[in-house]
């Protein structure tokens, strides 16, 4: 039995967020899950093959803390915040998405035609995925953090280089979206 809640507004959430940044930029700690994502690598012997693993992984297992959080508060938002399966959408929207090919926009969280596990059986698909995937690793790396780290704990550090990154993804994702999506699918 899942019990609906509302999901808390941006001026409770974005307070939270904002006392979390403080705190960590008080114990001089950086916010950032590929920094999670390296510390687990880590843990997992990583370190003897590839030397970006290999750190003193017990001096961030801090962040393993983050990394439980975001597992924990998922499953709370799917099973007890989620009022409906769908995003409500503009009408507009969802009539572009049908053109594309997303039938199921409107009426499902996510769409089936990228999220179902039928997706794994079609090569071009999973080869889309996978290079995805490398190309979103290569880039959290080159760029020295993910999108999280930059645009969360990086701007409200006032770095630049995080400002600079954040242009970058936003620019991306545009060129992606709007260019290269339609020309894939």
């Amino acid at each position: 039995m899942s019990i609906i809640l509302e999901p808390w507004p941006w001026y409770v959430s974005g307070p939270l967020i904002s006392l979390t940044l403080f705190v960590l930029l008080f114990l001089g700690k950086k916010f950032s899950m590929s920094s999670n994502l390296r510390t687990i690598c880590a843990i997992g012997g990583a370190g003897k093959s590839i030397s970006f693993f290999h750190f003193d992984w017990k001096a961030q297992r801090w962040n393993l803390i983050v990394a439980f959080g975001v597992l924990i508060g998922g499953y709370i938002a799917a099973n007890f915040l989620t009022a409906s399966e769908a995003v409500i959408l503009n009408p507009t929207t969802v009539s572009d998405l049908h053109a594309l090919g997303f039938e199921s926009a409107g009426s499902a969280y996510l769409p089936l035609e990228l999220f179902d596990n039928a997706i794994f059986s079609d090569m071009k698909v999973l080869s889309i995925l996978i290079l995805g995937g490398i190309l979103v690793g290569f880039g959290a790396r080159y760029a020295g953090g993910c999108t999280s780290g930059h645009a969360i704990s990086g701007l409200s550090n006032l770095q630049l280089p995080s400002l600079i990154a954040v242009v970058g993804f936003f620019i991306g994702g545009l060129i992606m979206v709007h260019v290269l999506f339609p020309l894939i699918f």
